[in-house]
């Protein structure tokens, strides 16, 4: 029997949701930058230089922060083109930026009233929390971002267990509210005009209305709505299962192949963990289904749910889709449990696929007689690479020996760090443009 494939081409502009999400996110904050300028120049300069200086930064350091709850959200149209990993990302490096901005804030507003007052700069921030009204709530705001961002720096954040991390950098919300009240205490810049004063308030209510929708709203209505239930627990092999899952109404749930939940199971033990876990079939309306390495404290006991068991979904997260496809055929690249996804992004992706799963041994290959059957229905090709990780069986010759046409193909990753790492090393050796390669990372922030 001869499989006839036919070539779909992919959607008109593919390249665009993420390249409009990206510019819309830059665009909103250069003009917000811009409109926060022309309010302060509008509100008139301090005879001293550095107080002039110290309150832009000041100013500058909360839209930073009203721009950082935007980023960790979650919020659909963002999370679906841009990704989460990726939010994540953009939420570190601003958030350092927002650290040393209100630094610098606190020490040019200081120095310049010391310079002032003829008081030494301890002295002069003590008199300004004593006797200047919001000035004490911006201090302890200060002292929590400094601690929050020590704690998220690299090294403190892998020696940190991610609960623990997490009830940590929940104090940015506490940050965030000790902050305003500052800006609305000493804020000349916002209260010297009724429209200076509705932009301020209504750049903070969108940044809190986003986050309340974003993380709280959707997630309590969907689980409302749909009630999720774990309908079976299937084991894989030795330290993989499978778990599937009911509930009602899941033709609505906008959900795709590639996208992951935070999943909660509600028992005695588990209620408090939230995992990320990719769906490992493609979404039907009528079940889902994550497949999870049950390795470590966080996931050892998966293959012990009981059927029954009601789930806190939040999600779906990701941008790792077939919407961001821009070449009518694709390549699916999996290691170890990376296969989840790939495995569901194979029954959505349309033209002719190449699926490479790496792994060490062919018994470590979970879920491949699904990938196979799938892979022969679909007309699609199949190489199972197994072996000790030296040589590297991913290099850049070994894929074009699998894949002669990659460079023209789209690229779909997801597997260990070291290993997407070494792909993607592949992958700019062979020249393969940046807007082909789509991965994703789990990274939470927030």
């Amino acid at each position: 029997m001869t499989t006839v494939q036919t070539t779909v081409p992919p959607p008109p502009a593919a390249v665009r949701p993420k390249v409009v999400a990206r510019a819309g996110l830059y665009g909103v904050l250069a003009v917000n930058v811009a409109v926060v300028t022309v309010f302060f120049v509008q509100a008139g300069f301090a005879s001293n230089a550095l107080i002039v200086i110290g309150r832009l930064l000041g100013l500058y350091g909360a839209l930073l922060m009203a721009f950082q709850l935007l980023l960790v959200a979650r919020l659909p149209w963002l999370d679906r083109r841009i990704g989460m990993d990726r939010l994540t990302s953009w939420h570190r490096w601003v958030g350092f930026g927002l650290l040393w901005t209100l630094l610098g804030h606190a020490v040019f507003i200081t120095f310049g009233y010391a310079d002032s007052s003829g008081l030494g700069p301890v002295s002069q921030l003590v008199d300004l929390a004593e006797t200047v009204e919001g000035v004490l709530r911006a201090v302890v705001a200060l002292v929590l971002i400094l601690v929050i961002g020590g704690v998220s720096a690299r090294y403190a954040r892998r020696r940190l267990a991610y609960e623990t991390w997490h009830f940590i950098h929940l104090y940015t919300y506490l940050a965030v509210v000790l902050a305003f009240t500052h800006q609305v205490a000493v804020g000349t810049t916002f209260t010297a005009s009724s429209l200076a004063t509705a932009y301020w308030y209504g750049v903070w209510g969108v940044a809190l209305g986003a986050v309340a929708l974003g993380r709280l709203v959707l997630p309590l209505w969907r689980n409302m709505r749909h009630q999720l239930r774990v309908s079976a627990v299937v084991p894989e092999s030795d330290n993989v299962v499978s778990i599937y899952m009911t509930g009602r109404d899941l033709d609505r749930l906008p959900a795709r192949a590639g996208q992951f939940f935070l999943w909660r199971f509600l028992t005695k033990d588990r209620w408090w963990q939230a995992n990320p876990f990719s769906l490992s079939a493609a979404p039907d309306g009528r079940t889902l289904r994550l497949t999870a390495k049950t390795a470590g404290d966080g996931t050892a006991g998966l293959r012990h749910l009981k059927v029954g068991t009601r789930v806190f979904a939040e999600g779906p997260y990701g941008a790792f889709t077939a919407m961001h496809r821009t070449r009518p055929e694709s390549v699916l690249i999996a290691g170890g449990v990376g296969v989840t996804p790939i495995r569901a992004l194979l029954e959505e992706v349309q033209g002719h696929a190449v699926v490479i799963y790496r792994v060490s041994t062919d018994r470590d290959a979970v879920l491949y007689d699904e990938l196979r059957e799938l892979a022969q229905a679909k007309g699609a090709e199949l190489h199972l690479v197994s072996g000790p990780v030296t040589p590297d069986k991913l290099a850049a010759h070994e894929l074009v020996r699998l894949v002669p046409d990659i460079g023209d193909r789209d690229v779909f990753l997801c597997g260990p760090p070291p290993m997407m790492n070494a792909v993607l090393g592949s992958l700019r050796e062979l020249n393969v443009p940046k807007q082909q390669i789509h991965f994703e990372r789990f990274s939470l922030a927030g």
